[in-house]
């Protein structure tokens, strides 16, 4: 491969995918390549040039965009199977003109995933994603086709949670976690961005080669509006696409087998209401799933808050799902080793898998895409007199629209062009709500590079 000579800091290459892609049929191919109606290439484009662009400090996807207007991938289908052809690419991905291998496997996983994800989930009468059957198959078989399902592996799996855009002690923290999760022999599998998602895989990646443990597993669920926002770190060793964020969201406690929450900011929120709406479900209300809210001494406020909120709007016994514990990484990680044990010994007698959660009802609130447009936006019912487990749904959507808003692209230019979303929500609820997001204004928890904030909502 040889260097694109020109003034600018890129490199313009053929190169082969790694990992698991499989051949394309010329249809793909042509999919992929051609911008047409599906919007199929820009998508692709986007997502890799985040992945090539990874280690920079900043998440704003629309910046980095313009840094690389003339940035270009296409997919060429050759005898020998596929090949990529890279215009004008970050030169940050390539060692001596060759691109770094674990880079390299991560652009093979987003194409393999967009492209069956287009082709077999969303353009095919296979599955009925109108249904909470057909949309957890769907999961299925996306997770399947990514080779993350690994049957007669005891559980360990792992899911952490929490902010990109967190202090430096708090991200030590994670990495203190992490490494006490690895000597227990336990794996890790987050969001794969910066932050809380890839300070644990760094502590559990230390420990397991203290324990030579060689199989360890580090991986990563996007969707391809975080993707383009946020690369994957360079620990994930496993890389899987959903179409969308409840999708992902539903990977991850099928996958999981334990989840533990860092401090964060919106998006954080948003997947502790997810989760506790599901946990807060009927069919789901003996089945062990353990939920830890952990981080350094200093972050006791940050937790409190969230547990006043969550008590506020879904009442003081959804205390019962999870445990908050600050300041002490080894107390975790023997907690989590203790409550992965006890999964253990559940779906062993109640012969459930232990690679895919089946068992786990997930409703259809839970599942359906939401779109955060002005208008859906404005419509969410943030008010107490309806189910918990409706309420945590509506507040998950709410906290998901000002994720689009901050950091995605489709997110940002609605906000540039209609201004900020208008919540509603009864007065009280109003008032903790609008405390809420204030403290994690205030905390520096929207954006990772630092700089002021301008809130992407208004509270009305």
């Amino acid at each position: 491969m040889t260097p694109n000579a020109q003034s600018r800091d890129t490199i313009s290459s053929i190169i082969s995918p790694e990992g698991s892609l499989e051949v394309l049929s010329q249809h793909e191919v042509n999919r992929l390549h051609r911008t047409s109606q599906s919007g199929l290439h820009d998508l692709l484009r986007r997502c890799a040039l985040a992945v090539l662009n990874c280690g920079s400090p900043t998440d704003d996807s629309l910046a980095i965009l313009e840094a690389y207007k003339d940035f270009e991938i296409e997919v060429l289908q050759q005898d020998r199977g596929i090949r990529l052809k890279l215009t004008n690419a970050p030169a940050e991905a390539f060692v001596d003109g060759r691109m770094i291998r674990g880079i390299r496997e991560h652009l093979s996983s987003v194409i393999r995933d967009i492209v069956y994800i287009y082709n077999e989930i969303q353009r095919h009468d296979r599955f009925d994603l109108t249904t909470a059957e057909g949309t957890t198959n769907a999961v299925f078989h996306i997770l399947r086709k990514a080779g993350t399902l690994i049957p007669g592996r005891d559980p360990s799996l792992v899911v952490c949670w929490g902010g990109h855009s967190i202090s430096r002690e708090e991200y030590e923290y994670t990495k203190d976690v992490g490494y006490h999760l690895g000597l227990r022999d336990l794996d890790i599998c987050t969001g794969c961005g910066p932050g809380a998602m890839k300070g644990p895989m760094k502590g559990a990646n230390v420990a397991h080669a203290k324990q030579r443990r060689r199989d360890g597993r580090y991986l990563g669920i996007s969707e391809p509006g975080i993707i383009a926002a946020e690369a994957p770190n360079p620990i994930v060793n496993e890389l899987v696409v959903m179409p969308d964020i409840e999708k992902r969201l539903e990977a991850f406690v099928r996958l999981g087998h334990g989840i533990i929450v860092f401090p964060g900011g919106v998006g954080t929120a948003e997947e502790i209401l997810y989760l506790l709406g599901i946990l807060l479900h009927p069919s789901n209300q003996d089945m062990p799933f353990p939920l830890i809210l952990t981080g350094p001494a200093d972050s006791t406020a940050y937790f409190e808050k969230i547990d006043e909120f969550l008590v506020y709007t879904l009442g003081e016994d959804i205390r019962r799902f999870y445990t908050i514990i600050t300041g002490d990484p080894v107390a975790v990680a023997r907690l989590m080793r203790q409550s992965v044990d006890e999964v253990t010994e559940f779906r062993r007698t109640h012969q459930d898998a232990f690679y895919y959660n089946w068992r786990l009802t997930v409703a259809r609130d839970f599942q359906a895409p939401f779109d955060p447009t002005h208008d859906a936006m404005r419509a969410l019912a943030l008010h107490r007199q309806q189910p918990t487990h409706e309420l945590a749904a509506n507040l998950r959507r709410a906290f998901s629209g000002i994720v689009a808003g901050n950091v995605k692209e489709q997110g940002i230019r609605a906000i540039e062009a209609h201004g900020p979303y208008e919540l509603n929500a009864e007065p009280e609820l109003m008032r903790r709500l609008d405390e809420l997001l204030s403290s994690f204004v205030a905390q520096g928890r929207m954006k990772l590079d630092g700089q002021a904030y301008t809130p992407c909502y208004v509270l009305t």
